[in-house]
């Protein structure tokens, strides 16, 4: 969406961004290098790109070829700034909603802390041995030195202007300085247009589906990420009876008027299910959970991404990455 009356303070924020850019692109900057190889994962704008079932998805694709990973993430929105390994049992609260889901999708360790760098360093030092680090939404985060930029690109990038007036946190042509552009299957056309920019790097293909519940019934489904209609496409792609929805903000942390607002929702549509995403089901806490079954079973939609040549992926990953490239593929 783009914010007419912050056109303003656009430029000011480009040009910011350029003399950033600069300086690291000059070394002017220098960016901190960890021991291990990084692999980083980003975007170009706020939120909404699928970077977190990309994360997941390189991550099982290591793991299954016999490559320690960790993941180092800033934790969005969390309450806490200690440098610190997510605990799977733990709460978003602390550790942000995105890295407690990578931890416990990808059951790989993950580290949060406003400088990747020290969460970087504690890596290194508790799991002694070769490890690669995926840097989670690190493309803008340029003080930590990295391997391999691999970059999501969306159909709204094209659309939309700088931040503060738009959703982008880079022009296009930041793109030139990816190692790979990552695309959905059903965005084929946008290779024509970022050809058509000058953007001749190399591209991954993903495809993502939606495991939703059988026999749901006549459903709500609510959440609190960066593109809810996309969620709620979802769910009626899939044939579910979506007989209302509830849109909250992006990393929305879950009250108590909030629950009710659900409940007395769910209670005059007569739903029979409660639907949310694997983001959302991590932020409520189990007194939540309960206020909502009580209604009506709460079930959660997980999002997965898989590429369609993981073979060439995984050698190209191996190839960017000396120290593990003789590795048995």
């Amino acid at each position: 969406m783009i914010r007419p009356l912050l056109w303003p303070l656009t430029p000011l924020y480009a040009a910011a961004l350029a003399t950033k850019n600069a300086a690291y692109d000059r070394g002017w900057l220098k960016a901190q290098r960890l021991k291990w190889p990084v692999v980083s994962i980003g975007n170009i704008s706020v939120g909404g790109s699928g970077k977190t079932p990309l994360v997941i998805a390189i991550a099982d694709l290591l793991v299954q070829h016999g490559i320690r990973i960790n993941v180092l993430s800033r934790g969005y929105g969390r309450s806490s700034d200690a440098v610190e390994r997510v605990d799977t049992t733990g709460n978003s609260e602390r550790f942000g909603d995105e890295p407690l889901l990578i931890a416990q999708a990808a059951n790989v360790s993950v580290y949060v802390g406003a400088s990747r760098y020290a969460a970087g360093l504690l890596a290194e030092k508790e799991q002694p041995g070769l490890c690669v680090h995926l840097l989670d939404d690190g493309f803008q985060h340029r003080k930590l030195a990295r391997s391999v930029d691999i970059v999501v690109v969306h159909r709204s990038d094209f659309e939309e202007a700088l931040l503060p007036s738009g959703s982008l946190r880079e022009p296009l042509s930041a793109l030139q300085r990816a190692s790979i552009l990552v695309v959905r299957k059903e965005d084929a056309d946008l290779e024509v247009r970022l050809r058509q920019q000058g953007i001749e790097v190399p591209i991954w293909w993903v495809e993502r589906s939606t495991q939703t519940p059988q026999n749901a019934g006549r459903t709500l489904a609510f959440c609190g990420i960066a593109r809810p209609e996309e969620f709620f496409l979802s769910l009626k792609a899939d044939g579910i009876d979506t007989v209302a929805t509830q849109a909250f903000h992006d990393h929305h942390g879950y009250g108590k008027a909030d629950i009710e607002q659900l409940t007395d929702a769910a209670k005059a549509h007569a739903a029979q299910t409660f639907l949310t995403t694997e983001k959302d089901s991590v932020r409520l806490s189990l007194e939540q959970r309960d206020a909502l079954s009580k209604v009506a079973p709460l079930k959660t939609v997980k999002l997965t991404a898989r590429f369609l040549d993981e073979t060439a992926v995984l050698q190209q990953l191996l190839a960017w990455l000396p120290a593990i490239s003789d590795h048995p593929v």
